[in-house]
């Protein structure tokens, strides 16, 4: 199936990093749709998070957004907050001949995969390329980990190869709304030596994606993380790889299901794309 030239599979920055970290929940999660009973609390952070993008986009197109902030205290204050911090960003330059798009969509072809990537807000001119990215969460993730975050890596890597950008002319930031006192933002520059590094980190990891899915095709299982992981203790589905966990997630693991069901779906699941 993947040797044929007229099918691609879909791949998001999410999904390599879940590949890179556990093949085997990869596999659960996106080739057997496995999933676990919602968590309300993590379902209304995501809810949030998701008007706050709303609301951004909506303002970059220039569509009104004041019913959106006189219903929500909590945008409201992101808002007024982000604005002080970053004016910059919410008032460009009149008659500017800059480059901005919201929700801006783009994908590159690597091996047998269809990488894709959708930045927050792109604001490009005739020297540099800007990405912009939103995060809602309470704290700014630690600056090393986010660095090596495949959606670091992939965000820039695609825009240098899907652009006339260099990768010296390229960067990435992160803007953390919801941080303790003023909104807090992370940088990363790019340059040639990231992108030659993040190339073959990434043909690395799709080549082994395509031999764990020729094998799963034999009813090979994906590999799995190293006995002992602490990763194991909190995943949902460490009964099912037959690792340790708590009694909790026991429970969670047990109401795995599959479109109501308990099968498991074949690879014909992923989502693929015709050329």
């Amino acid at each position: 199936m993947l040797s044929t030239t007229t099918q691609l599979l879909r791949l998001s920055q999410g999904q390599l990093n879940l590949l890179e970290a556990c093949p085997r929940k990869f596999q659960h999660t996106y080739l057997e749709k496995l999933s676990s009973p919602s968590d309300p609390e993590h379902e209304e952070r995501q809810t949030l998070g998701s008007r706050f993008h709303l609301l951004m986009q909506q303002r970059e197109m220039g569509l009104p957004i004041d019913s959106f902030l006189q219903v929500d205290v909590q945008l409201q204050r992101w808002m007024s907050s982000f604005a002080n911090a970053a004016p910059e960003i919410l008032t460009p330059a009149i008659n500017d001949q800059t480059f901005r798009e919201s929700e801006h969509y783009r994908t590159l072809q690597v091996q047998d995969y269809l990488l894709t990537v959708v930045y927050d807000l792109l604001i490009a001119d005739n020297q540099q390329a800007q990405i912009l990215d939103w995060k809602t969460y309470p704290k700014p993730l630690n600056k090393s980990k986010l660095a090596h975050n495949w959606q670091t890596r992939l965000y820039t890597y695609v825009l240098a190869e899907t652009s006339e950008y260099l990768p010296e002319n390229i960067s990435m930031t992160y803007w953390f709304v919801q941080s303790e006192g003023n909104p807090q933002s992370i940088k990363f520059n790019y340059n040639a030596v990231q992108h030659e590094q993040t190339a073959r980190k990434l043909n690395q990891l799709l080549s082994k994606l395509t031999n764990w899915l020729q094998r799963y095709q034999n009813n090979e299982q994906f590999p799995q993380v190293v006995e002992g992981s602490k990763a194991c203790n909190y995943c949902q589905f460490a009964t099912r790889c037959e690792r340790e966990q708590s009694t909790a997630q026991e429970s969670d693991d047990n109401q795995l299901s599959v479109n109501g069901t308990t099968l498991l779906s074949n690879l014909a699941n992923i989502q693929e794309v015709s050329i």
